[in-house]
């Protein structure tokens, strides 16, 4: 029979649960940290040798040890060399921070910020949400992931112990130049191509490389907000050009260009974020000719593009990578975890590119380039993208058939992505503060302006039609109930 605890003259009695469905560790850390949270065992106090502990509980020594390692790891308990492990007196937090989390959760204006911070849960309780930009993770395929997360674990060892390429992964990059290749984009692995840490990642270095303090660049409108915050960061001077169905104004564009010389012009050609639009052929030709006229570059973002069939034009497909910088990544269609993003351009461009990489972190994590590697290289993400595009195609529609049951026009169905842009007839944004209040994520056609002019267009996230109880909701608070 096994010595209680209690024998001890330390602690009550306890015995483990053989067979339970927790494990052996994991109970005795459990009734450890119950009894330091129950103060049963006070700050200070020294809690069993690992070896009475053991003789106690009828566990082995490496059970103990192990479980007081959780404590340790969980801040609950510390180890004195020679004592023994103690009860760690508890860490007072300081007021303050509460007092900052709540002074920025109720904004004087509906900005790009307060949109994320809603998104990633950390501003208000939010209930119900139709502005997020990416998918529930239902939608994707975590086991699939999971599984090539495990195959590299087992097999790329040696590479996680060390710091990756800076220029990415080798074989990874021969992968994305082979897809890039049936999009018409001719990408060589070693003179074309680099790894970032996603999308955000690669606009950043691009914009740290060509964008100085007063500097003109260009965006379109309604455009990805996130870049408009980063742009006013490096102090560039941000003019807005309308996008249409086709692609941007054309008129306005070359006035524009021809006015104020830009250095840079940012355009998501294919499903355009808010608006789904995709760029046509004759438009593409014009972009590129203005580029050449008035010596500027582009950036080209395809965060969205592996949404569409595969038939879309790209810019970079017919400059061949001399004006046009292409990025994407992987984060809306597989794993934002990942942090896997693809830069493209030429290679001197690249070069200098790395060399920023290099200054700025390093390199990219080796993980998520494994996991991609395996993913492309077994046909996996192939599979998995033709799956997931019949999905977000069949939610789109019957998101459009809930929003005009609840009002909203929406002015145009675009045939792919993950984005209906919609029209409430109202300002977009007293619409939304209204729904953040009644606990509901709205994102208002102000926010993807970069001068936030009042809009009555918002941007749903086709993965909404799944919240039955949203659209009740938003009728009522459009007025239409």
């Amino acid at each position: 029979m096994p010595v209680s605890i209690a024998s001890s003259g330390m602690l009550p009695v306890w015995q483990p649960v053989r067979g339970a469905d927790r494990t052996l560790v994991e109970q005795l850390e459990a009734e450890l940290v119950g009894r330091i949270e129950a103060h049963m065992l006070r700050p200070g106090s020294r809690l069993p040798s690992v070896r009475k502990m053991a003789e106690s509980a009828g566990l082995s020594r490496y059970t103990v040890i192990e479980a007081y390692e959780r404590l340790q790891a969980r801040g609950l308990i510390l180890s004195r060399p020679g004592a023994g492990y103690f009860v760690r007196p508890p860490v007072d937090l300081p007021v303050v921070a509460e007092a900052v989390v709540q002074e920025q959760t109720e904004p004087s204006r509906l900005d790009v910020t307060w949109l994320l911070r809603e998104m990633f849960g950390t501003g208000t309780s939010v209930k119900l949400t139709a502005a997020s930009g990416v998918l529930p993770q239902h939608w994707l395929d975590a086991d699939l992931v999971a599984g090539a997360i495990r195959a590299s674990a087992r097999t790329d060892v040696e590479g996680l112990l060390h710091y990756g390429h800076p220029q990415g992964s080798p074989q990874l990059r021969k992968h994305i130049a082979t897809m890039l290749g049936t999009q018409g984009i001719a990408a060589h692995p070693d003179h074309h191509l680099m790894t970032t840490a996603g999308v955000t990642h690669a606009i950043d270095l691009v914009l740290r490389l060509m964008v100085q303090p007063g500097d003109t660049v260009l965006v379109e409108d309604p455009g990805w907000p996130l870049i408009f915050g980063r742009l006013a960061a490096y102090g560039a001077r941000i003019i807005s050009v309308p996008r249409r169905r086709e692609g941007p104004d054309l008129e306005v564009l070359e006035r524009l260009a021809a006015e104020h010389r830009p250095k840079l012009f940012l355009i998501n050609s294919v499903v355009h974020n808010p608006t789904g639009y995709t760029l046509g052929a004759a438009a593409a030709h014009d972009v590129l000719r203005l580029a050449e006229k008035h010596d500027f570059m582009i950036l080209e973002d395809d965060t969205y593009a592996d949404f569409h069939d595969g038939t879309a034009i790209r810019l970079a497909s017919m400059d061949r990578l001399q004006r046009v910088i292409l990025v994407t990544g992987y984060a809306k269609t597989l794993a934002a975890g990942l942090r896997v993003g693809v830069l493209s351009a030429r290679p001197d461009l690249v070069a200098r590119l790395i060399d920023l990489k290099l200054l700025a972190g390093l390199s990219t994590p080796q993980l998520g380039e494994n996991v991609m590697t395996r993913l492309l290289r077994e046909g996996h993400y192939g599979r998995h993208l033709l799956r997931l595009r019949q999905k977000v195609n069949q939610a789109r529609q019957k998101c459009v058939d809930v929003l005009t049951a609840c009002g909203l026009n929406v002015p145009y169905l675009p045939p792919a992505g993950i984005f209906v842009w919609a029209d409430c007839g109202q300002d977009s944004e007293a619409v939304a503060r209204a729904a953040s209040e009644a606990g509901m994520l709205l994102a208002p056609g102000t926010l993807f302006s970069s001068t936030q002019a009042p809009s009555t267009m918002l941007r749903f996230t086709v993965s909404a039609v799944e919240q039955a109880e949203l659209w009740p909701a938003l009728a009522s608070l459009l007025g239409r109930s």
